[in-house]
């Protein structure tokens, strides 16, 4: 599955794996030592907790790798006036706040700071479309948000 990141959160990304890889698996492997170490290991708490730890390195080392080797770069270009991944849009709330977004992909979404994943609610119902257009968004209690799309970088 296409994973869309901006080069900055690509980078981001990569130093995140290769820590995992050269310090975090390094480090997991003294505790395992050491835990060895004390004996025992079917009553040894810390050695289950160090093989926790290890488990959830390499399911994160497995989940940056899966990322990164399908990723597809998102880039600020024109769009023709049409909100594509990588856009920043403009758009009134219902004819009151206005508001700005940055489609991203689902890896960089950051909604507190405008950045909404093209497979959220709101960022999949603003794809496609272009300045001028209404966009009503179901949200979690159940009713509609209406949004005007003022611009489309």
């Amino acid at each position: 599955m296409k994973q869309y990141l901006t080069k900055e959160k690509l980078k981001e990304l990569e130093a995140e794996l290769n820590e995992l890889k050269t310090v975090k698996r390094v480090e997991i492997a003294e505790k395992l030592k050491r835990a060895k170490e004390l004996g025992d290991l079917s009553e040894n708490s810390e050695y289950f907790e160090v093989r926790d730890q290890q488990g959830q390195v390499e399911r994160r080392i497995f989940e940056l790798e899966d990322i990164i080797k399908d990723v597809e770069f998102i880039k600020k270009s024109k769009t023709g006036g049409v909100v594509r991944i990588g856009s920043t849009i403009k758009v009134s709330k219902e004819n009151a706040k206005k508001m700005k977004f940055f489609i991203v992909g689902s890896n960089e979404a950051n909604p507190e700071d405008g950045y909404i994943s093209n497979e959220s609610p709101l960022g999949s119902a603003f794809l496609e479309k272009k300045v001028g257009d209404v966009v009503s968004v179901q949200i979690p209690s159940g009713s509609k948000v209406e949004y005007k799309i003022l611009s489309v970088e």
